[in-house]
């Protein structure tokens, strides 16, 4: 198993920019790959973007060159840098890992773009 926890979540305006972490209680290279999604309100889940155990990220395209995923081998985490920040970004964002063909979530975090 694997647990996730989310943090980084808030308010902030339109064109700024938010950093999003996610904790996992195992070592990455025992993870097959992690991603992010999001939920808006009233909308379904949605992926934002993943990274592989060897660290090739992708994006969809509605972040792609204002979202970036890292991670910190060392401390188990999981990052998404937000920059150029939009209304349509807000949402509650979930991690996610799968091992083994098993899906872990996260609890989420909530992420609001409001000026």
């Amino acid at each position: 198993q694997v647990q996730l926890v989310e943090s980084g979540g808030g308010l902030v305006r339109p064109g700024g920019s938010l950093r999003l972490s996610c904790a996992a209680s195992r070592a990455f290279f025992s993870i097959d790959a992690m991603a992010w999604y999001r939920q808006p309100p009233g909308k379904e889940r949605e992926l934002v973007g993943g990274i592989t155990r060897s660290g090739r990220a992708s994006y969809a395209s509605s972040v792609e060159g204002r979202f970036t995923i890292s991670r910190h081998n060392g401390e188990n985490t999981m990052y998404l840098h937000m920059n150029s920040l939009k209304s349509e970004d807000s949402a509650v964002y979930y991690c996610l890992a799968v091992v083994d063909d098993t899906r872990y979530w996260g609890q989420g975090t909530q992420v609001t773009v409001s000026s």
